[in-house]
């Protein structure tokens, strides 16, 4: 089994079908891991396991979200890599302090669909559409969840055609998650547009959490870009971060295969190059 489907495996076993249910510590409690609050530094979370028993320390935090993921990932960790302990930095997607990132990976994984099982999360976030951060974040209440885990567990669900980025406070693009069925022509722009709401948002303190159309030249460096129209809405993240939600035109996931942008390593139907 996938690490999700090991997560919403434990949950269906639990016969739990609402978010409501979701208590993470004790769904752990029933997978023998002790939940341990503490006021940790340098990390936040650590697991240590003897035998058939586990104890998970996790940071304490203001986010009760934060705290949930990091229950969900130490029991990844416990469920699925037994017989390690770790140490785990969890609050930033491109960083960890563990020994093995794709160890990481999958506990991340499972923790999503833990907090967020598939049978609960996908119908609702189809009922909204193309939903903004108003949206999100009424949906995060709801799985008591983070926004950002939120968001990245929409785009993983791959049923709307979204990209997830981040810039930060000087508009430079730290990271960013597309759904798997964005066409990979399409390459997303290192440094902020000046026409972006997310620009706006850098230099005028305005946030604009509801989706609004943009020509896709705003966000793409296609040469084609400006015949395509998108979406976008954005949020202030930690440290002067920017949090974008972008949302491809109906027309640009039939666009053609463009060979002047990105790393060429695929070819027109998608498929990657062959090394010679």
């Amino acid at each position: 089994m996938t690490p999700g489907q090991r997560a919403e495996s434990r949950i269906a076993s639990l016969g739990i079908i609402d978010p409501r249910d979701l208590d993470v510590d004790l769904i752990a409690m029933d997978a023998n891991m002790e939940v341990v609050y503490e006021p940790l530094k340098g990390c936040e979370a650590t697991l240590i396991g003897v035998g058939n028993r586990a104890v998970a320390t996790v940071r304490r935090s203001s986010v009760r979200g934060r705290e949930r993921f990091s229950v969900g990932h130490e029991l990844g960790h416990w469920d699925m890599h037994r017989g390690r302990s770790f140490r785990c930095r969890l609050d930033e997607p491109d960083q960890n302090w563990a020994s093995d990132v794709h160890l990481e990976k999958e506990a991340d994984i499972y923790a999503s669909h833990l907090l967020m099982p598939s049978t609960m999360f996908n119908p609702r976030v189809q009922a909204l559409g193309r939903p903004g951060f108003r949206e999100i974040e009424d949906l995060a209440d709801v799985f008591a969840t983070s926004v950002l885990a939120t968001c990245m567990r929409l785009a993983d669900i791959n049923k709307l055609p979204v990209i997830l980025a981040c810039y930060n406070a000087q508009g430079i693009r730290r990271w960013h998650k597309p759904a798997a069925d964005i066409p990979r022509r399409w390459w997303l722009r290192k440094q902020i547009d000046d026409d972006s709401f997310a620009f706006d948002l850098l230099r005028n303190g305005k946030a604009h959490p509801s989706v609004g159309k943009q020509p896709a030249e705003v966000w793409f460096e296609n040469l084609d870009a400006d015949r395509y129209e998108m979406s976008e809405c954005c949020i202030a993240g930690r440290d002067g971060e920017v949090v974008v939600l972008l949302y491809l035109g109906s027309s640009m996931l039939d666009a053609g295969f463009d060979p002047d942008v990105g790393h060429r390593t695929y070819n027109e139907h998608g498929s990657r190059f062959t090394p010679r």
